[in-house]
């Protein structure tokens, strides 16, 4: 063992570890739970440390032989080398401070350990010109935007799996139904093309949202005032660290505004929520449309893909849907957290970011792997049971609903009575009380007559 101080004291640090004395008192301080920082997280933070230590060499604050030894260090530990070294857990306090100082120690201690010759300082050298409050939010946007297309990827396959299901039943007519009642026919290609216009303005409030990640406030430090940083680092870090990443990250206009507010985390959990709800109400629908298959609505046979029960023989459960469903929640509940945690957020600083990184990574990663499988295992596949559907609807009294702008409402509920009553279609009571000519009941009682506006030129029998 080793024995390292910092302000509160002494303590024992193992012989060959990586890390230093202050992530060894963030892990005794916080046993909340044995998750650690995400990799992704943690491989931004160590971009940023080997731009820094580039734009420091170039502002003439590092010299050659640490530049040079922080950079090959951090190239080790972009390629996955030594991930065991970061061990502090996700859920912390300090505002991030121990993850920043998690780093800085791992990227100290592993470049002395390559050339001995120079001694590199975890936070002289490695941190120079930053603080925990500017590295850690542009590394959570940086991991954020780094999934972020696989997101928007995931989105865009349900939307356009919706599209060709569409056009595939677009003439599929089928019982459309309000508070789960009979309303009024429709067809599976209005319902699909409003799924898919559904999800389509959730990938454009999810890119957008998105895209406002791309603002960061390195070179703010401690409150965004810069302090103990160079003029030529802060005009210079942004530039270094896009060439690197290939993120298109922008510098803030106002790192103050920057450092304390967490706004474009609640933006962008806020669209994934939306996101979220919108598929949980989706997979609803699918599990109730799918429902049965005899004794429930039966109207869409979504794939079978795995036995539904250890007592039931032959039985096939939704899966698909009910685990969209779940992970739908986890995101709704992880919202939640978000947006107190930026609400908690006091004066010049937020000190509660990391719960709300893991969040907000956690969501975005969940919802894509969620979307993967309801395209692949769900949707794609979905078929649409024409027959059943048409005879849903031609022996159901919702089609006289066509009749009340020729009939009036109550000649047409005094039909629609009869009909249940008698067990009698609406058409044949027409016919037999020659309230229209056959071509009125044969146009208005069509698909096209009962699932499109009407046509104001139909003639009544007694004026014919």
């Amino acid at each position: 063992m080793r024995i390292e101080e910092d302000c509160i004291g002494k303590m024992a640090v193992k012989d060959d570890a990586l890390y230093g004395i202050h992530t060894v008192r963030a892990v005794h301080n916080f046993p909340v739970t044995k998750e650690r920082m995400n990799p992704l997280l943690i491989h931004n933070l160590v971009q940023i440390k080997k731009a820094a230590a580039e734009v420091n060499f170039k502002a003439g604050t590092l010299t050659a032989d640490k530049k040079q030894a922080i950079v090959t260090a951090c190239n080790q530990l972009l390629l996955g080398q030594h991930a065991d070294s970061f061990i502090v857990p996700a859920i912390q306090g300090g505002a991030g401070t121990s993850a920043n100082m998690n780093v800085n120690e791992v990227v100290a201690n592993l470049a002395h350990r390559l050339n001995p010759a120079v001694a590199v300082h975890p936070n002289d050298d490695v941190n120079q010109s930053q603080s925990t409050n500017d590295t850690f939010p542009s590394a959570g946007k940086m991991a954020l935007r780094q999934q972020l297309p696989g997101l928007l990827a995931a989105i865009g396959q349900l939307v356009q799996t919706l599209l060709v299901k569409s056009k595939r039943y677009q003439d599929a007519i089928k019982v459309g139904r309000t508070q789960l009642e009979d309303a009024v026919p429709t067809t599976y290609g209005r319902t699909f093309h409003a799924y898919y216009q559904l999800f389509k303005r959730d990938l454009a409030r999810v890119q957008t949202a998105g895209n406002h990640l791309r603002v960061v406030n390195l070179g703010g430090t401690a409150i965004g005032t810069g302090i103990n940083a160079t003029r030529y680092y802060q005009t210079h870090i942004i530039d270094v660290l896009n060439h690197n990443t290939h993120l298109a990250l922008k510098l803030a206009p106002d790192l103050v505004d920057a450092t304390q507010n967490c706004d474009l985390f609640v933006e962008f959990s806020g669209a994934m929520k939306t996101l979220a709800t919108d598929l949980s109400k989706f997979s609803n629908d699918l599990r109730l449309l799918a429902s049965g298959p005899q004794a429930g609505l039966g109207e869409i046979n979504l794939p079978a893909k795995q036995a539904g029960s250890s007592i039931m023989p032959g039985k096939v459960n939704p899966v698909i849907p009910e685990v969209v469903n779940q992970v739908a929640f986890e995101v709704i509940g992880n919202d939640v957290t978000v947006t107190m945690a930026s609400e908690a957020g006091q004066l010049e600083l937020n000190a509660f970011e990391p719960i709300m990184l893991r969040a907000l990574l956690e969501s975005e990663r969940h919802l894509q792997q969620a979307l993967h499988t309801l395209v692949k295992n769900g949707v794609r596949d979905l078929t649409v049971n024409r027959q059943r559907c048409a005879a849903q609807v031609e022996h159901s009294t919702i089609t006289a609903t066509v009749l009340s702008p020729y009939l009036g409402y109550e000649k047409t509920t005094a039909l629609i009575k009869e009909a249940l009553a008698t067990h009698q279609s609406v058409p044949t009571l027409l016919r037999a009380r020659h309230l229209l000519t056959e071509e009125a009941i044969n146009q208005l009682f069509s698909p096209a007559g009962l699932t499109h506006p009407r046509n104001n030129k139909l003639i009544l029998a007694d004026q014919a």
